[in-house]
């Protein structure tokens, strides 16, 4: 079911940035002064015909006039109020519904407030154990955002789709044609041919870091020697997007007004990224295909010439206006679980502090090898989810270089079952369903065997006459 669209905040901010009362505003829109009153206000949905009337009359583009991303946002502020601080607090959900639609940037504003709050916290931990034990602290600012914080949440709150960046790559891929045989020449040739760069191997030792690096005063991309063809395909892409993406790439970040450098720098990479990959899957190709194939992400890989990585990405920025795929989240983690990427244009709620919930499937797959598994787990919301998982070894080019393992998850809503093939092996009324939670801190289920740890919202109950397989009990 398609959700209503609302945007009161967005309206009012370009009423107000034309300097337009309200009946004159309306009057331009042909709509009554009230009936924008209500608009402004998140009593009434978008309709087309007022969508039509803001592209014909102010020139905007309505792909880039999307609705903030209330359900991130919501999830957001309760895991913020669920901490200690906030005990005497009952946050009301409607209220917060509320305040995520009308004021977002109060809510971005005081999560950033609560991380702030946080660092202080443990910046005091680390500097009360120096003091005592005469270590020197850091000067990092605890009261600001790490950069990597930042494009977290820039990337998070955009439900990493870009538009603009989309539909360029999709024109420069139909001119390359990088989706037939031999896509890594295609674009090497492209990119001597436009920009006079070369591609060139470099040999190095295999103990060393180094993937890609450009030579701007000779022109050449050099490229680490043994890296698998997916990889080396997609640097050269995401050189094309570096070279040819440039000042739409510096209009983004400009308009996230970042508060670091570093966090504008990490952007501009990310958003390049973004560019290669899109070129390598061009939207409307790629989304025919994922729908050909229910999105099963190791045909998308072979008929794209990527990895299952690069599809698992690419399928959750699929959020084209009037061409939306189904929602994907995608996740890397190492194996002490740690999430080292994270995009999502689902409602499946990743958490901001602490680490996942260890019944997820993505634990499992470094003990299954090249298997895929698939989970139909269910979130304390009732939401389910369709969660896919599989280990992936970075190729070493040494025998003495350490292999790299992550496990890669991608997954849906249940409700889009029929669309996903890897539904098709689970008896969606009967099955088994895992109970799963955001993580053990914001979790309020009381019968898991698996909890590492009581939720912070929720008092104890300590009974030294009793002991359970879990040592701890909570209201």
């Amino acid at each position: 079911m398609r959700q209503k669209f609302f945007a009161g905040t967005q309206i009012r901010r370009l009423r107000e940035s034309q300097s337009l009362t309200q009946a004159s505003f309306a009057e331009r829109l042909g709509i009554s002064a009230s009936y924008l009153n209500q608009i402004e206000n998140n009593q009434r949905p978008m309709t087309a015909p007022v969508l039509l009337a803001l592209a014909q009359g102010f020139s905007i583009d309505l792909a880039e006039f999307a609705q903030e991303d209330t359900e991130h946002l919501l999830h957001d502020l309760k895991e913020a109020l669920a901490d200690p601080i906030f005990a005497s607090v009952l946050p009301n959900n409607q209220d917060l519904k509320a305040i995520a639609a009308n004021t977002p940037w109060f809510a971005h504003a005081f999560l950033n407030l609560h991380l702030s709050f946080r660092r202080i916290n443990e910046r005091t931990q680390v500097l009360n154990e120096a003091v005592s034990t005469g270590r020197v602290g850091s000067d990092e600012d605890p009261a600001v955002l790490l950069p990597y914080e930042e494009v977290r949440d820039f990337f998070h709150y955009r439900a990493n789709y870009f538009d603009g960046l989309d539909r360029a790559a999709e024109q420069r891929a139909e001119e390359i044609i990088v989706a037939q045989d031999a896509p890594s020449a295609r674009l090497a040739d492209y990119l001597f041919d436009k920009h006079a760069v070369r591609v060139e191997t470099e040999r190095v030792e295999p103990a060393s870091r180094f993937m890609r690096r450009f030579d701007r005063i000779g022109r050449v991309l050099w490229l680490r020697e043994g890296l698998d063809p997916a990889t080396r395909t997609f640097l050269i892409a995401y050189q094309v997007g570096l070279l040819e993406q440039e000042e739409a790439i510096e209009t983004i970040v400009e308009g996230a007004a970042f508060k670091s450098t570093s966090a504008a720098t990490i952007t501009r990479i990310g958003l390049s990224n973004y560019f290669a990959a899109a070129l390598l899957m061009p939207y409307e190709r790629f989304l025919a295909a994922a729908r050909a194939t229910r999105y099963d992400a190791e045909r998308l890989a072979n008929m794209f010439g990527t990895s299952f990585e690069q599809v698992g990405h690419r399928l959750s920025t699929l959020q084209r206006p009037n061409a939306r795929g189904v929602p994907f989240y995608f996740v890397r983690i190492d194996r002490a679980g740690n999430i080292i990427k994270r995009h999502s244009s689902t409602r499946f709620p990743f958490a901001r502090f602490g680490g996942t919930c260890p019944l997820w499937n993505v634990h499992e797959a470094f003990e299954i090898g090249d298997r895929t598994s698939v989970q139909m787990a269910e979130m304390p919301d009732g939401v389910r989810y369709i969660c896919v998982a599989r280990q992936a070894s970075k190729a070493i080019s040494s025998h003495s270089a350490p292999p790299r393992h992550y496990a890669l998850g991608i997954g849906c809503e249940a409700a889009y079952a029929q669309d996903v093939i890897y539904a098709d092996g689970l008896d969606l009324r009967n099955g088994p369903v895992t109970q799963i939670g955001v993580n053990c801190r914001l979790c309020e289920r009381g019968d898991c065997l698996q909890r590492a740890a009581p939720p912070i919202d929720r008092p104890l109950v300590v009974d030294p006459e009793r002991r359970d397989f879990v040592p701890f009990r909570f209201r």
